[in-house]
């Protein structure tokens, strides 16, 4: 119960609660243009990259749906009070999306590499199955890792007579002694190995095109920018989280700042369409297409409010039909 008191003591349930919040809306709705334009995109003309964006959009929705149980969790204060399938299937796809992100990421970041330092081979040889083919084995080797979650769950039966039940958190001593061993290979697979590719390949990245003298300043300062936020995003969201497995293993316990550690993962979810953003053209059209669409709505419904309330009020647009034929009138 470590994990409890540890959450209410510093008043957690509010900063999960923002966390939470914030994350849901700013990430559904960014990650849900993100795959409207990947699939449309994808079927129009489909390059390596878009399927891997598109699966990592597809990823982060499918986590974001899960938020709302995550809040109802952090209004119970992290009781679990849900039907009990809630609990696996909610730690289950939690767990899933976050290390298919991280395999995702690091996808993105050797197809980049691949394209600045062998430019001619990589668009010879690169096939969009090549990508397809990445993306099911990642989906794959997440579902397959993460799966241990489920089990170590379902093992472990609700205690009816608790009322204090924890999802994921209250695990009997031979269930923890499997666990710790897990999340240390979790650790060094699934974060480390691709924590060393993504930075290898950034970081070659960086230099190659630092030294490219065809390319605009311009340019070469946005995808090196590009380079470096993706890289820091994946630091920042996923360090955290993954070095208390660590801890764990060195004090062979449930790190009760786990909690606390998963927030930063968490926020993934609504950094990631950033990094889509200035990936793709086509996102970077469609969000504006959005976003002025949705402001002309706005805009509109305001005036409409606005001419119930003074009739004598003339909306904008309205004002600027009327216009031409004033100025003529006064000609």
């Amino acid at each position: 119960m470590a994990e409890k008191d540890n959450f209410k003591s510093y008043g957690h349930s509010t900063l999960w609660m923002s966390i939470y919040i914030i994350t849901f809306v700013t990430g559904f709705p960014a990650n849900a243009v993100a795959l409207y334009t990947f699939v449309k995109k994808v079927r129009q003309k489909a390059i390596p990259i878009d399927i891997l964006l598109l699966n990592l959009s597809i990823s982060d929705l499918i986590f974001l749906l899960f938020l709302p149980v995550k809040i109802k969790e952090v209004m119970d204060n992290m009781i679990w009070q849900m039907p009990e399938f809630l609990c696996f299937l909610t730690s289950f796809v939690f767990y899933t999306t976050i290390y298919n992100s991280i395999l995702l990421l690091t996808a993105i970041s050797v197809e980049r590499y691949l394209g600045v330092a062998f430019p001619i081979k990589y668009k010879l040889k690169s096939r969009p199955l090549h990508a397809v083919i990445a993306s099911f084995f990642f989906w794959v080797i997440s579902i397959g890792h993460i799966s241990v979650v489920y089990i170590m769950e379902s093992s472990h039966p609700f205690n009816t007579t608790n009322t204090e039940y924890m999802c994921y958190s209250d695990f009997t001593e031979d269930q923890l002694n499997i666990l710790i061993l897990f999340r240390l290979e979790l650790f060094l697979v699934l974060f480390c190995v691709p924590f060393f590719i993504c930075s290898f390949c950034y970081i070659k990245f960086v230099c190659i095109l630092s030294q490219l003298p065809n390319i605009s300043k311009r340019k070469r300062l946005r995808a090196i920018g590009l380079s470096l936020a993706t890289l820091l995003v994946f630091i920042v969201c996923f360090t955290p989280y993954n070095l208390s497995h660590i801890v764990g293993f060195v004090n062979w316990n449930n790190t009760p700042w786990r909690v606390d550690a998963l927030i930063s993962s968490v926020l993934n979810a609504s950094l990631d369409p950033i990094i889509f953003y200035f990936s793709s053209l086509a996102l970077r059209s469609t969000y504006h297409h959005f976003l002025k669409t949705l402001l002309e709505r706005v805009q509109g419904l305001w005036c409409r409010c606005k001419t119930l309330s003074w009739p004598m009020l003339v909306c904008p647009r309205n004002q600027n039909k009327i216009t031409p034929s004033s100025n003529d009138n006064s000609l």
